[in-house]
């Protein structure tokens, strides 16, 4: 059931957050959407730290000690999660395989952001992939989730130049960048459409 008034919107993460913030900052004045919560898989992501600063509440279930038991860990994140009753669910930069148990727990309302121009290099290492392909242009995807990996209907793309002396780490600077653009427009898109 989707809420009256903002839609209540709730962020995974891994690492520092940065799409996250970027996220956060954008919900705002005449957003349709409000961030309830950002959750981790690890207790020291920079993540946490940055949206407690924000005003965000956060949580984190370490993945470690459920070792090969994903449905247990998963159903942790889903006991978070549900708490906070979001109406949309934001990857941002979680580094988890999810199942299609915790997919279709969300089914419709989950979206993610992908460092390549999908459906070209899904998965992990897409800048070194991308020159190692001898692409032109490279860029990022907002696209819904669905059970097969970064592969559910894509909501918008953003491309960058592929410059002669790119390295992958350059690379995915410029397409930081226009992550940081391209998630929060999707976001306001998506919200505005539920």
């Amino acid at each position: 059931m989707v809420s009256n008034g903002p839609k209540r919107v709730a962020i995974l993460v891994s690492g520092g957050g940065s799409n996250m913030v970027k996220l956060v900052e954008s919900m705002t004045g005449d957003h349709p959407a409000r961030a309830v919560l950002v959750g981790s898989n690890d207790h020291g992501a920079g993540g946490l730290k940055r949206a407690e600063e924000m005003g965000v509440p956060t949580f984190a279930v370490d993945h470690r000690p459920f070792g090969k038991d994903r449905a247990a860990f998963e159903a942790e994140l889903i006991r978070h999660l549900d708490a906070a009753r979001p109406d949309i669910l934001c990857l941002a930069g979680f580094m988890r395989i999810l199942t299609p148990t915790f997919i279709n727990h969300y089914a419709g309302r989950m979206l993610n952001i992908h460092p390549s121009l999908l459906p070209k290099y899904k998965g992990l290492h897409t800048h070194a992939r991308a020159l190692e392909a001898g692409d032109s242009e490279a860029g990022c995807t907002v696209h819904e989730v669905t059970a097969e990996l970064d592969d559910g209907p894509i909501l918008g793309q953003a491309r960058v130049p592929v410059v002669p002396d790119d390295t992958p780490e350059t690379l995915a600077a410029r397409v930081l960048a226009e992550e940081h653009k391209l998630y929060p427009a999707m976001l306001r898109k998506f919200a505005e459409a539920l």
